[in-house]
């Protein structure tokens, strides 16, 4: 019991020392999830804000492609100046195409008129306003009447970039204090919005990762453009978002070339992000899911892993102590198989010295005490014969020799010769053996000396622990079906006291021996019932035991049946013989 506790008491340790390993790597895996999430949103969040950059940046340098300045105007006049920087638009770069329509409005009388450009002439023509320009016009309209400059976010895909004249007397520099002479009006070609420019930026700086939606952000159930699995609605619980679409006046004005020379016009501002006034808004969820659930199934994968190693771990420990223990026991086994076995070596041993030393002393004269001594040299002899077969039978099937020749082999032989080998066991023991055999058994495919030996193991068996308070013993041969194929079954029964429930799963153990043997002190090796399995377990065959306490004790060696060729073989050789 104490080297039992002593034997567990590291894997005790272990166990405590693999739990807290595992809470110290929950809170570690827990922290490194957190700074994950941390991580992963400030990358998307930075590849958004440089997304939001370029974008506008693009809108801003197409709206200053076609702003011409002042000199060009003054030079050309005012409709040719535009058309004129439309006309290079098109030669040189794609800024033309993100626009669907280009007109000036210009004051008249007190109202305004639209002029369209014409793209395949080249000119500008009156036209009546569209419809879905009238918030335009009437905001252009109020600011004739003086009212404040202000941009409406209602008209998503409408810029306006005005002209301002010369300054008011003492009015400041820049557009202040300026009246505006006409209005730029550019319409975005959503599109070409959608179908060029939105996914090169995406692919450029999100990939294919994440499910993309673009609204209004003056109406978010109107949807500008979506990429991604259509769950049937808005993107909910965004890993992020940001805002596009922001003319920038003063970066048209500066890239369209109106500040020339040092110390002119504001100072130019660094590249920003978003600045949340955009008319757009682009939301982004990760394909798989938000990152926090990424992120958490990350976590419980780590988790899992690292609870798996700590499993791994406290099994490998608990297997090899189960394996140390084992070895533990069978080394005890093997000691008491040395003891048995000297012990079961030294009294034939000494029966015979005996023997032999009266004989030679001529201490026994009458040939009846002769014959007797040599009947008892005769049978301690067999004994030994007995012990030394089993100990070379074991090493053999060690070796991997269990079987030595393959043959057809009739049943009905095996089991006779059986009987024959332990007929002088029997009549010692005054056993009553009842033999069935059905008749036509077929025959198996082994080693008919082995199976003899298993068979004679099994009758040897019954009469040394079975016939206690009983002298009967039961030997059958029948054919079954298993697995629907026939089946030659042998039984050997007794009517002893049983095998207990706690030994039996044990007794074909090598060098195993039930605790009524030892106390009874009946002679054996404890490797009979482990050569009886290894010798059908070669065979292909199965051996069971059944037993209950006081009604005796069934084995069943259970060998497939050879094949119809063996069969045929069979009955030609036993004819011819």
């Amino acid at each position: 019991m104490r080297q039992a506790r002593h034997a567990w008491a590291p894997v005790g340790v272990l166990g405590v020392l693999c739990c807290t390993l595992a809470v110290l790597q929950y809170r570690w895996i827990g922290e490194v999830s957190r700074g994950e999430r941390e991580r992963l949103r400030d990358g998307l969040q930075a590849s958004l804000q440089r997304l939001s950059q370029d974008f506008n940046s693009e809108l801003n340098t197409a709206c200053a492609a076609l702003l011409p300045s002042p000199a060009e105007i003054e030079q050309s006049g005012r409709d040719a100046a535009y058309a004129s920087r439309y006309a290079k638009s098109k030669e040189t770069g794609r800024h033309d195409r993100l626009f669907r329509r280009v007109a000036l409005a210009v004051p008249a009388n007190g109202d305004l008129t639209l002029l369209n450009l014409d793209p395949e002439k080249g000119v500008f023509q009156a036209a009546d306003w569209p419809a879905g320009w009238q918030d335009m016009r009437e905001r252009l309209r109020s600011r004739l009447k003086g009212a404040p400059m202000r941009f409406s976010p209602e008209e998503s895909a409408l810029i306006e970039l005005p002209r301002f004249g010369l300054p008011k007397p003492g009015a400041p520099p820049g557009p202040l204090g300026r009246s505006e002479q006409e209005w730029l009006l550019l319409e975005v070609d959503i599109d070409y919005v959608r179908s060029a420019m939105l996914p090169e930026l995406i692919a450029s700086h999100l990939g294919e990762a994440y499910e993309i939606e673009v609204t209004a952000r003056a109406n978010p159930s109107t949807v500008i453009y979506r990429a991604g699995p259509d769950r049937g609605g808005r993107i909910a619980q965004a890993d992020g978002s940001v805002t596009l679409f922001e003319p920038q006046f003063a970066a048209v004005r500066r890239r369209a070339g109106f500040f020339r020379g040092p110390g002119k016009g504001p100072p130019s501002p660094p590249p920003s992000g978003d600045s949340g006034r955009g008319r757009w808004v682009l939301s982004v969820r990760h394909r798989e899911g938000s990152l926090d659930a990424i992120v958490e199934r990350a976590r419980w994968r780590n988790l899992g892993v690292s609870a798996g190693i700590l499993l791994l771990i406290l099994a490998a420990a608990g297997t090899l102590l189960r394996f140390s223990r084992q070895a533990h026991r069978l080394a005890e086994l093997q000691m008491n198989f040395v003891a048995g076995v000297s012990h079961e070596l030294r009294t034939p041993l000494a029966v015979i010295r005996t023997a032999a030393f009266n004989l030679r002393g001529k201490l026994a004269s009458n040939p009846s005490q002769v014959e007797r001594y040599g009947a008892l040299i005769q049978q301690e002899s067999e004994k030994l014969a007995d012990i030394l077969d089993q100990v070379l039978r074991f090493a053999g099937a060690k070796a991997g020799q269990v079987i030595r020749e393959r043959a057809p082999v009739p049943v009905e032989a095996v089991i006779e010769n059986a009987l024959a080998s332990s007929k002088a066991i029997l009549e010692s023991a005054g056993c009553r053996v009842e033999k069935e055999i059905e008749p036509g058994l077929p025959a198996i495919v082994g080693d008919s000396l082995a199976l003899q030996h298993a068979v004679q193991n099994l009758i040897n068996n019954a009469v040394k622990y079975g016939t206690e308070g009983s002298n009967w013993i039961g030997v059958y041969g029948a054919t079954t079906i298993d697995r629907n194929r026939p089946v030659v079954e042998i039984r050997v029964a007794d009517r002893g006291p049983g095998i207990p429930a706690n030994e039996q799963e044990q007794i074909f153990e090598p060098f195993f021996r039930g605790s009524r043997a030892v106390e009874a002190q009946v002679h054996g090796t404890g490797l009979g019932l482990n050569l009886v399995k290894q010798i059908v377990e070669a065979h292909g065959g199965t051996i069971a035991v059944k037993s209950e306490a006081r009604k005796g004790t069934e084995f069943t060696i259970r060998i497939p049946a050879a094949g119809p060729e063996h069969q045929d073989e069979f009955a030609h050789t036993s004819h011819r013989g």
